[in-house]
C-alpha cells in the first residue's frame, strides 16, 4: 500500500503555491486600484478644492501647486501615473474642480482633456475703465495690461465691435457671467459682446428706433438714469424727463454727468462752479447726450429708457425725505419750489458738498 505522506505533502505545497499566487494577485490588484482608482483628493471642510494652472506654466508648477495647497492625499502615486500617461508634456491651463471622490486616473483624464470648471461671477456696474480691468483681473486669468490696451485701442474696437474708446463701456452689461477662468482679455471682450448682442433683441431695437436713438445712445441715456436713481419706479419717469428735454432741444442739465467730468461721484451737492467745468460731459453747457456713458447701465435702466413713462415733466428733484424718490414738475416755477425744499433739507443736515 502506497505511503500517504508524500501525497499529503504535495497537496500542502500546492495550496501554499495557490495561496501565494492569490496573495500576489490580490496585492497587485490592490496596488493597481490604489494608484488608479482610490480617491486621492484631500478632503476639506470648506468643500471641493480647485487647481489653478496658469497659461504657459508647466508640470513642475502643477506639482508645486498640488503640494503647497495640500490638494492630494498621496502626491507620489499621482506623479507615478502622470509620468506614465505623458502628462508632463501635455499640461493644459484652466481652473479644475477637485472633488474628493477623484482617483488619480480620473483626475488625469480631466487634466489631459482640459475638462475644467467654469467660473460664475457678477460684473458690477463701473464708471471708469480701470474699475473694469480690476474686476476682471480679480476673477479671471485675463491679463489686465492687455485688457487695458484693448480698451484703449480705437482701431481694434471699431473694427471688431463698431465702438470706440469713448463708447466701449456700452458693451458691458452688469450681471452674472460664466466663463472659463483662463479666458483671455480678448475672449472676455468677445463674451461681453455676445451678451450685449443677446440683449439687443429685434423688439428692443424697434423700441430704440421709435425713440430716434441708436443702441449706443440708449446706453448713454440709461447710464444717466441709473446714476440718478436706484428706485425702479422712478427710472421710466426720469427717462421720460430726459427724452422730453431732448425733443424740446433743451439741455439735459444732468448732475451725474458733471460728477463724472470732475471725477467725484461722492458729491451730494452740485455747486455752480461745477457747472463751469470744461468737458463734453457737462450737460449744463452742451446740448444733447454726452459722448459716452457715465456708468455701465444695467438691464433695468436700459429697459426704463426703452419703455419710458409718458408725461409732460421736464424737471425733477430729489425728495427731501431721504426716501430716494424724486419730485417731478412740468414748469420751472414748480421745480424751483421742489428744489428749494431739497436745498433746505441739505442745509438742515449741514451738507455743504
Amino acid at each position: 500500500m502506497p505511503d500517504p505522506k508524500p501525497a499529503s505533502a504535495s497537496r500542502r505545497w500546492l495550496w501554499y503555491v495557490l495561496l501565494t499566487a492569490l496573495l500576489l494577485v490580490g496585492g497587485a490588484t490592490y496596488g493597481t486600484w490604489r494608484i488608479l482608482w482610490q480617491p486621492n483628493v484631500a478632503v476639506s471642510p470648506y468643500g471641493a478644492g480647485y487647481l489653478y494652472i496658469r497659461t504657459g506654466t508647466g508640470y513642475p508648477a502643477v506639482l508645486d501647486s498640488l503640494r503647497r495647497h495640500e490638494l492630494l492625499r498621496d502626491l507620489r502615486t499621482f506623479e507615478w501615473l502622470a509620468e506614465r500617461r505623458n502628462y508632463p508634456q501635455l499640461v493644459r491651463p484652466g481652473r479644475y474642480r477637485l472633488d474628493p471622490t477623484l482617483g488619480n486616473q480620473d483626475l488625469l483624464d480631466m487634466l489631459l482633456t482640459g475638462r475644467q470648471d467654469t467660473l460664475a461671477f457678477t460684473l458690477d456696474a463701473f464708471k471708469y475703465k480701470p474699475q473694469l480691468t480690476r474686476q476682471i483681473s480679480l476673477q479671471l486669468e485675463a491679463d489686465s495690461t492687455e485688457l487695458r490696451q484693448l480698451l484703449n485701442n480705437n482701431a481694434f474696437l471699431t473694427q471688431r465691435y463698431q465702438l470706440d474708446t469713448t463708447t466701449v463701456l456700452t458693451l458691458f452689461l452688469p450681471g452674472p457671467y460664466r466663463l472659463f477662468w483662463n479666458t483671455s482679455a480678448r475672449q472676455f471682450l468677445d463674451s461681453a459682446a455676445a451678451t450685449h448682442h443677446r440683449f439687443w433683441t429685434a423688439e428692443r431695437q424697434q423700441r430704440a428706433d421709435s425713440l430716434g436713438l441708436s443702441p449706443t445712445q440708449v446706453h448713454v441715456l440709461a447710464s444717466i438714469v441709473q446714476r440718478e436713481t436706484a428706485k425702479k419706479e422712478d427710472k421710466p419717469i426720469i427717462a421720460g424727463v430726459y427724452l422730453n428735454r431732448l425733443r424740446r432741444n433743451m439741455r439735459l442739465q444732468a448732475d451725474p454727468t458733471l460728477l463724472w467730468a470732475i471725477g467725484n461721484f461722492g458729491v451730494k451737492r452740485v455747486l455752480n462752479k461745477d457747472k463751469l467745468v470744461d468737458s463734453p460731459y457737462n450737460t449744463y453747457k452742451h446740448k444733447g447726450l454726452p459722448p459716452g456713458p457715465i456708468t455701465s447701465a444695467n438691464r433695468q435702466s436700459l429697459d426704463a429708457v426703452l419703455k419710458p413713462a409718458a408725461h409732460q415733466y421736464v424737471f425733477f428733484c430729489a425728495r427731501p425725505d431721504g426716501s430716494g424718490y424724486s419730485d417731478f414738475a412740468e414748469t420751472y416755477a414748480d421745480h424751483k419750489r421742489n428744489a428749494r425744499r431739497y436745498q433746505q433739507h441739505l442745509d438742515s443736515l449741514g451738507v455743504k458738498r
